[in-house]
């Protein structure tokens, strides 16, 4: 009988039905399956005619057990809960994860990346910082390294990416403001330092004019990570002017509509739906304070769970079977609206 020739590892995983960890360990030693496991790999193998990439297999015995996690800036509540989900994650899955913070410097984010692969690690997880991030200086890594970006995408880098829908996640919340008051004018930075602002800004701009609306984009001057600090600025000078252009305001981040719910109250002006309110603030992140806001924030929340778990699984596979993937595939999660009572 002839037999069906079979390429990769991933390949012979998904007509056997047997995981591709589970085929690594068995064609690094045999003895490590279970010996049903081993017979149906080995009747799998009379079937199927695929040679193991031997190369690549020692290439892997040579790795350690770290895997690197590589965040913008481990401060920030949204990279600190998605780092700690991987940091426990990696520990259960035997690795030790090397947690570097780029501090929002892009030279800082290559002796990061510099600094790991000197220790050669098993792989990395990188949440870049996207658009101001050194491109090449990225894609030389990635190209060497097995590497997993997570939140930011960077075009052609590295070999697999996992973060949120930002069409779909801004699109929920504008549609929500419009349909229940008054459409919302988009509160931001003009040169903000977080990967994704520029997402934000382009899908509240198309769904605004979807929706028959004039975007009211407000940039605001501030640079840096203090978001509540810089909202608080310049949300009270506005309010101080009577400048806001409409009575709903949809901040960039949950740390902007922070600072902006604290501006509000030191001008008087009560925040939330019905009698006796004077405006409605709105965010995205569900950061973990937004429920102890007073009044607690209406926002957007991105799954970590998922970002974090699946990052780290396409990882873990791509370790395990020694072999990279042709193509990248970038897999974008769908948000949730959080309804609370500033919006």
């Amino acid at each position: 009988m002839r037999q069906e020739r079979v390429r990769t590892m991933e390949e012979l995983a998904s007509v056997s039905g047997i995981s591709r960890p589970t085929l690594s360990k068995f064609f690094n030693d045999p003895r490590s399956v279970r010996k049903t496991t081993r017979a149906r790999i080995e009747e799998a193998l009379e079937r199927y005619d695929y040679t193991p990439n031997v190369y690549a297999i020692n290439q892997n015995r040579q790795l350690t057990r770290n895997i690197g996690i590589v965040v913008p800036f481990l401060a920030d509540p949204f990279f600190a809960e998605v780092a700690r989900n991987l940091e426990l994650l990696c520990s259960g899955a035997g690795f030790n994860p090397i947690l570097l913070s780029s501090h929002g410097d892009p030279d800082r984010e290559i002796a990061n990346l510099e600094s790991l692969r000197g220790i050669r690690p098993a792989g990395v997880l990188l949440a870049p910082l996207g658009r101001r991030s050194h491109r090449d200086d990225l894609e030389a890594f990635c190209t060497e390294v097995t590497t997993v970006l997570f939140d930011c995408d960077v075009e052609g880098v590295g070999d697999a990416m996992f973060g949120t829908d930002h069409m779909q996640s801004t699109g929920l919340m504008v549609e929500y403001l419009c349909r229940t008051g008054e459409a919302p004018a988009l509160f931001e930075m003009a040169n903000a330092p977080n990967p994704n602002a520029n997402k934000r800004r382009s899908a509240y701009e198309q769904t605004m004019r979807r929706l028959g609306h004039e975007p009211l984009v407000l940039s605001v001057d501030g640079t840096g990570w203090a978001f509540e600090e810089i909202a608080h600025r310049q949300a009270g000078r506005l309010i101080a002017a009577r400048s806001l252009p409409t009575n709903t305001v949809f901040c960039s981040n949950d740390r902007l509509a922070i600072g902006f719910l604290s501006a509000a109250y030191e001008k008087g002006l009560r925040v939330g739906v019905g009698d006796g309110c004077a405006i409605r603030v709105a965010g995205h992140d569900d950061h973990p304070f937004s429920r102890f806001t007073c009044p607690s924030l209406t926002t957007v929340s991105q799954d970590y769970d998922k970002i974090a778990g699946n990052s780290l699984d396409r990882l873990l596979d791509m370790i395990a079977s020694g072999e990279r993937p042709g193509t990248k595939a970038s897999t974008l999660f769908e948000a949730s609206l959080v309804l609370r009572r500033s919006a």
